[in-house]
């Protein structure tokens, strides 16, 4: 009897064993086309980047062989390369906060239900939907040049016309601008934290007696906190890699003043053909990126509300 009910035991297990394999496997099928793209066009390209990060290689012969030499050469040698650090330090430190700070105060303008308010949202939106195109930074670039409207209106107030994106002193505070006017996608986000703040707690506090002000600092900010945190994480990442604002508007210039670290890694690619230390850039910026989001997941314990979990 008891080698019996071992059997039955063990046929009943198998069986369970064989309906769960079945499970799997249509559940691998299903993901089957995401995970053949996923391991084809992004892990395969990634482990090739890192062989070629330690070669010489130029896309026309075979790559050769040449150990941490690029790693070197760009810390020791490339004075460009530290100032395409500089630049996107800048311009990630500059524009990013900035950004967040405009997406915030325009939701809490548009966290209304005034006539016409979806309206509004849609138009102010759309500036993050058309603001990396080619289209809107060849606009810009009109805008800010030496005949453009913006000269056009300054000149009413006695300004002297200059070219903004030509200038030395002004070129890179145009390109933050424009990330700055690309506020629409953040702002959704914020808007949508706005809104699930029970607005109980706001008349909790008004009837304490606490101003706007204190409800902003104590209720909207600590409760809105996550969203924060997932936009700041967002646009760090996007500030590192800002690519078309330079490439398209200065090219870089003047004098290396807007030279993005993706601009350059671009023509180190694809202008000079030196793909190994390409590939090399492209590591290193990746290791910047995870140490910026590894710092802001580090602080976020002491900022960040979850109200499941009780406090901060």
């Amino acid at each position: 009897m008891p080698e019996q009910a071992n059997v039955a035991k063990y046929n009943s297990n198998s069986d369970k064993l064989h309906k769960q394999w079945k499970v799997d496997l249509i559940g691998f099928a299903f993901i089957s086309p995401w995970l053949i793209g996923f391991l084809g066009f992004i892990i395969g390209p990634m482990l090739a980047s890192l062989y070629f990060s330690f070669t010489n290689y130029d896309l026309l012969t075979a790559p050769t062989w040449i150990g941490l030499d690029n790693y070197i050469n760009m810390f020791t040698n490339d004075s460009r390369f530290w100032q395409a650090i500089k630049v996107t330090f800048i311009f990630v430190f500059g524009s990013v906060p900035l950004k967040l700070v405009f997406a915030l105060f325009v939701a809490m303008l548009f966290n209304t239900k005034r006539r016409g308010v979806g309206l509004y949202r849609t138009l102010y939106y759309v500036p993050s939907i058309l603001g990396g195109s080619v289209a809107i930074a060849v606009v810009w670039k009109q805008l800010f040049g030496g005949d453009g409207a913006i000269n056009d209106i300054l000149s009413l107030f006695g300004i002297p016309s200059i070219s903004w994106v030509t200038s030395p002193d002004f070129a890179l505070s145009t390109l933050i601008l424009l990330v700055v006017w690309q506020f629409g996608s953040p702002m959704l986000i914020f808007l949508a934290g706005l809104k699930a703040i029970p607005a109980e707690l706001y008349e909790a506090a008004a009837v304490d007696g606490a101003s706007p002000f204190h409800q902003f600092i104590k209720i909207t900010i600590p409760m809105l906190s996550p969203v924060i945190f997932f936009n700041l994480v967002m646009q760090t990442i996007q500030g590192f890699m800002a690519f078309t604002q330079s490439f398209l508007i200065t090219e870089g210039g003047p004098m290396d003043r807007t030279l993005f670290y993706a601009v350059y890694l671009y023509e180190k690619a694809f202008a000079h053909f030196d793909m190994g230390y390409a590939s090399a850039l492209a590591w290193i910026l990746l290791l910047i990126c995870g140490i910026f989001t590894a710092f802001i997941f580090r602080t976020a314990k002491s900022w960040v509300y979850y109200e499941s979990e009780g406090g901060k």
